[in-house]
C-alpha cells in the first residue's frame, strides 16, 4: 500500500493505492478534509474500431456518502443525476487529449464519492483521483494532471473553496493541467476586475504540485 499527501488550499489532499479495488488496472482513494473519492480505471482486453479515444467517465455521488437513504417506494438510485453528468465531463475534458489514439481499447474511469462532509466539494477531489488512478495503471497516458478550484471572495483568491465560499464568490473557476501546460479552464463569474482574471499568473498552476509528480510515482 502506498500513501502520500500534499497541502492544497486549507487542507491536505491524501492519495492512497494498493488497498482497495486491486483487480482494476489502476485504483486510487483520495481524501480532502471530509470528502473522499475512490477512482478506478479499467480497459478492455481487445481493441475496438474507430479513430477516437474510447474513453468513458462515470462519476458517481451516492446518497450513502452523506449518510442518507433514498426515500419513497423505490430505494435504489436511478439514472445519473445532472451534477454527476457535469462532473463526468469536467473529468473527461482535461484527460482525454492525453490518451494515445493508438491505444484502441475501451477505457472506463469510475470515480465514486464514498464520503462527503457537505462542506468541501468532492468534484475536484475526483479529478485528481481519476488522474492518479490512470497514471499508476498500465494504460498509456501523458499525465498526470492536477486540478484546483479557485474562487475570488472580496478580491482575494481562495484555492479549493467550500460550498459556502463558492456561493459568496464573484469568480469561480476550475483549472486543470500538466507540468507542461493547462489543459482546461472552466467556470463562471460576475463582473470582476482584470487584476483577478483567470489569465493572471498568480493563480496556481495545478500541474506544478500534483502529488503524483512530486512523489515520482510512475506507471506500473
Amino acid at each position: 500500500m502506498h500513501q502520500l499527501s500534499l497541502k492544497v488550499g486549507e487542507n491536505e489532499l491524501y492519495l492512497e493505492t494498493g488497498r482497495m479495488a486491486k483487480q482494476a488496472n489502476g485504483a486510487v482513494f483520495a481524501q480532502y478534509a471530509g470528502s473522499a473519492v475512490l477512482a478506478t480505471v479499467c480497459c478492455s482486453s481487445k481493441p475496438v474500431e474507430g479513430d477516437f479515444v474510447p474513453l468513458q467517465v462515470e462519476y458517481n455521488e451516492k446518497y450513502y456518502a452523506a449518510g442518507k437513504i433514498p426515500g419513497g417506494f423505490i430505494k435504489r438510485e436511478g439514472r445519473p443525476k445532472e451534477k454527476e453528468i457535469l462532473v463526468s465531463r469536467l473529468i473527461d475534458r482535461p484527460m482525454r487529449p492525453l490518451f494515445s489514439k493508438q491505444f484502441k481499447r475501451d477505457i472506463q474511469v469510475v470515480p465514486t464519492t464514498i464520503s462527503t462532509d457537505q462542506i468541501n466539494p468532492p468534484d475536484v477531489v475526483a479529478m485528481n483521483a481519476a488522474s492518479a488512478a490512470v497514471t499508476i495503471s498500465d494504460i498509456p497516458f501523458e499525465g498526470p494532471i492536477g486540478a484546483v478550484r479557485v474562487a475570488s471572495i472580496d478580491n482575494q483568491l481562495v484555492v479549493n473553496p467550500t460550498f459556502q465560499q463558492i456561493e459568496e464568490a464573484e469568480l469561480d473557476i476550475v483549472v486543470a493541467g500538466t507540468e507542461e501546460g493547462i489543459t482546461m479552464v472552466e467556470g463562471g463569474a460576475d463582473q470582476v476586475s482584470r487584476l483577478i482574471s483567470p489569465t493572471r499568473s498568480h493563480i496556481p498552476h495545478p500541474g506544478d504540485r500534483h502529488p503524483c509528480s512530486e512523489s515520482g510515482i510512475q506507471r506500473r
